[in-house]
């Protein structure tokens, strides 16, 4: 059975601002992230590992810090704002792509990236969506996905999609430096 918050201030809060590079979205916290009131909380979770390998961060974060991605042009967000657990405890109800999608809306970032095919097919009504870029867009985003860097989808890892969401962000940070 799911874990519900009993409200939304007691889940991790999105981490949004207009023209982000890229948004990463999950499912929902895990009961680690939740407790810690941070994203990708869990020990054995190589999001942050992943970050700072592929380029994103310029030294590996730790999963307090997650505010200070904004500041590189990065944002978090989850399908799930109403319960808190591994994908299988989550309830099919509390996945909002409707919300997602106002979010992309109202926030315009350049991409989203899901960090796990489970994120990605309920947010784009797939059934197992591949690695890597897609061919359509999201609310005019260019669209992601990731392996999950989750330790219990270890065999399902690869750093392929990270590096090319990486070199898309890199690619917009380049365009910035030359124009300023």
């Amino acid at each position: 059975m799911p874990r519900a918050s009993s409200s939304s201030k007691h889940l991790v809060p999105d981490l949004l601002a207009p023209g982000l590079d890229l948004v990463f979205c999950g499912t929902a916290p895990s009961p680690a992230s939740f407790k810690a009131r941070a994203y990708y909380a869990n020990p054995g979770n190589a999001f942050w590992a992943t970050l700072n390998a592929v380029g994103l961060t310029p030294e590996r974060l730790t999963p307090e810090r997650y505010p200070e991605l904004l500041t590189l042009g990065l944002g978090l967000t989850d399908l799930n704002k109403t319960e808190y657990g591994s994908d299988h405890e989550l309830s099919a109800q509390a996945m909002d792509a409707r919300a997602l999608r106002a979010k992309l809306r109202r926030f315009c970032p350049a991409a989203i990236a899901f960090t796990s095919k489970h994120a990605a097919s309920w947010a784009l009504g797939a059934k197992s969506p591949p690695y890597g870029r897609q061919a359509e867009r999201l609310e005019g985003a260019v669209v992601f996905v990731l392996a999950s860097p989750s330790g219990r989808a270890r065999s399902f890892w690869t750093l392929e999609p990270w590096r090319a969401a990486a070199a898309f962000v890199a690619e917009r940070r380049l365009r910035r430096e030359r124009a300023a």
